[in-house]
């Protein structure tokens, strides 16, 4: 039996963290691609020689073209410039734009089954761009952002409360951005309601954390952006695919009335097996859940309009 293939392109901080994770987890066997000569190739060189010492057998090949890619089962587009201080992430969408749309021809000439988790940013208009150019259906593109933005929310509960991160369960929905819809009626910890545990004042100061959280890590580093979180949210996804675990997790998603909206990437919680996104689900909101909903669809939607297509 031939093992997975997972090409990830762009060997950056993302992506060369997003090769190391999956190689762990013994995924498949990676192709790691860049434009910029040498680095995918050492960094592939590099993880190949880790392999004895952690005992994960797959091969890594980098490369500066998309030959390798050939067939491969999952494409995770993490390539584009980083957002550096100040920069919002609009000013980052023509660049990205171009860089994202000759990734997704190439992805989707070499592997046309392949299914396609988007990591660039901004990431819902990103993911809105690799469907239009890949002309895949809609369970075969995906955006990587509500595990993450999840993550960090659940993370900052754990913290308050001083609890297993792995006891905190929760969901955030909307746009990858300032507007995004932290769910705290949904979030529990141990099955306990979190509002049972912490003051509302609390609540909301975490739910504003979480909606800056990567800008905090921005203005730390000074010169780029997080990578170890949203790489191993990727790659919780590429693995829910690989191995049809089909999973629930929120995932930027294309819908189609889902939540009232249409022809829009969204973060919304999804069943995630070898079909990709096999089933979209959707949750009760309250009034003003619905209105935070709209007004983070507004923004997306905004930016995808900018993409002039």
């Amino acid at each position: 039996m031939s093992r997975k293939k997972l090409t990830i392109v762009g060997a950056g901080n993302v992506g060369a963290t997003a090769a190391h994770w999956a190689a762990e987890r013994e995924l498949g066997d990676i192709v790691l691609v860049d434009v910029v000569e040498g680095m995918p190739q050492g960094k592939a060189l590099d993880l190949m020689e880790a392999r004895p010492i952690e005992g994960f057998d797959v091969e890594i090949v980098g490369t500066n073209g998309y030959g390798e890619t050939k067939d491969s089962d999952v494409v995770i587009i993490t390539s584009g410039l980083a957002r550096k201080p100040g920069m919002s992430r609009e000013d980052l969408l023509q660049k990205n734009k171009e860089i994202v749309e000759s990734v997704t021809k190439e992805a989707a000439k070499n592997s046309p089954s392949s299914i396609i988790i988007v990591v660039s940013n901004p990431l819902d208009t990103m993911a809105y761009l690799a469907k239009k150019v890949s002309n895949f259906p809609r369970n075969r593109v995906m955006g990587m952002a509500g595990i993450l933005d999840t993550a960090r929310f659940r993370t900052f509960i754990a913290m308050e409360l001083n609890v297993s991160v792995e006891d905190v369960q929760a969901l955030v929905l909307g746009g990858h951005g300032d507007d995004m819809v932290p769910l705290t009626r949904y979030a529990t910890v141990g099955g306990i309601p979190l509002a049972k545990l912490l003051p509302q004042d609390k609540i909301d100061k975490i739910v504003e954390r979480t909606r800056k959280a990567g800008g905090e890590i921005v203005a730390l580093l000074k010169t780029g952006s997080a990578y170890y979180s949203p790489s191993l949210a990727a790659v919780q996804m590429a693995e829910a695919i690989l191995k049809d675990k089909k999973k629930v997790v929120p995932v930027a998603a294309y819908l189609e009335g889902e939540y009232g909206l249409n022809d829009i990437y969204f973060g919304v919680p999804v069943i995630l097996g070898a079909n990709g996104v096999e089933k979209i689900i959707e949750v009760d909101l309250i009034p003003e859940e619905k209105e935070a909903v709209r007004k983070s669809a507004g923004a997306v939607k905004k930016s995808i309009e900018e993409l002039k297509l």
